[in-house]
């Protein structure tokens, strides 16, 4: 049965409670999410698209589908988004600025040299990078997040809340697990691209695009202490610690493993400590948004099973 669809219309480019639901979702309905590209909606139908710096307008980047109102939703509760499949459209964007990304203005003076745009056409599940390279998509969302209790967040920045996390794993046959902070959840999403290297290191680094994102929602009882957001794979579970330095949002991710383990898995927090200096696999999946994102995850087969 075809799923009911969410079209990209009336973007919002904030978290917020102030815009009214564009949607509504119960409990485990399959629902299709349309999102438009993380610019300028249109910039990129082909590959001899000619963009500039001047295309790109502050803060108007990451045009997000919402708020979806999820059926039930009460603050102090959690959200299970299970994404099912993601539908890539055929033009991406990828590209660096002199401003953004691992080597800035203080190494690179702002030279024309170091403002480029690179569309790319994505077919077939591949990117076609060049005539000689082409890389199998990875498909990802870059943005999801909840509305914040109070006031708004802009959709370039993240937090407790979610947001512009830009976490790969974060795609079709992940579970993410998001905090409710108001009555309806609020979920917006957006942001999605067709892959993204860790770090996502010169700014604009990760294949842009489009998408049509299949995904059910669950709600659940939150879990002990948690804060930030999770996700949950096939092979792993994983935190996601957002913060500058670099340092915070890795003490982040780690500390709330530590809770997840000690919580849900029977460890004492001294166990689990030691247990993630053996076992945790952990990376910068982005530097380059105002908090940088790290995760920590565990596989699955090396913990307790009851």
């Amino acid at each position: 049965m075809a799923t009911r669809v969410v079209e990209k219309e009336n973007l919002k480019y904030e978290f917020s409670t102030k815009d009214p639901f564009v949607a509504s979702i119960q409990p485990n309905e399959k629902i299709t999410v349309a999102c438009e590209m993380a610019y300028n909606g249109g910039l990129v139908t082909s590959l001899e698209a000619k963009i500039t710096p001047e295309d790109f307008k502050y803060p108007f980047f990451n045009p997000m589908t919402g708020p979806i109102e999820v059926a039930g939703a009460r603050a102090g509760q959690t959200l299970c988004i299970h994404i099912h499949e993601m539908e890539l459209e055929e033009f991406g964007l990828t590209g660096l600025t002199a401003h953004s990304g691992l080597f800035q203005e203080w190494i690179f003076e702002r030279q024309e040299r170091f403002n480029q745009y690179k569309p790319v056409r994505v077919a077939d599940g591949v990117i076609h990078w060049s005539d000689d390279l082409k890389i199998p998509v990875a498909p990802m969302i870059g943005v999801i997040g909840t509305a914040p209790a109070y006031g708004s967040i802009l959709s370039l920045d993240n937090g407790e809340h979610g947001g512009n996390i830009d976490v790969q794993e974060m795609g079709p046959g992940c579970k993410i697990y998001l905090p409710v902070n108001v009555d309806g959840a609020y979920l917006f999403m957006g942001d999605c691209h067709a892959r993204q290297g860790d770090g996502e290191v010169c700014g604009m680094g990760a294949i842009d695009i489009g998408a049509r994102i299949t995904l059910s929602v669950d709600v659940i009882d939150r879990h002990a202490r948690m804060t930030w957001p999770r996700f949950e794979t096939a092979t792993h579970i994983g935190t996601v610690g957002l913060g500058r330095p670099l340092e915070d949002a890795m003490r982040v991710a780690y500390r709330e493993m530590i809770y997840w383990l000690a919580d849900d898995y029977g460890f004492t927090e001294a166990d689990a400590y030691m247990l993630l200096s053996t076992v945790a696999e952990g990376r910068a999946t982005q530097i380059m948004n105002p908090k940088s994102t790290f995760i920590c995850k565990v596989e699955k087969s090396l913990l307790p099973t009851s």
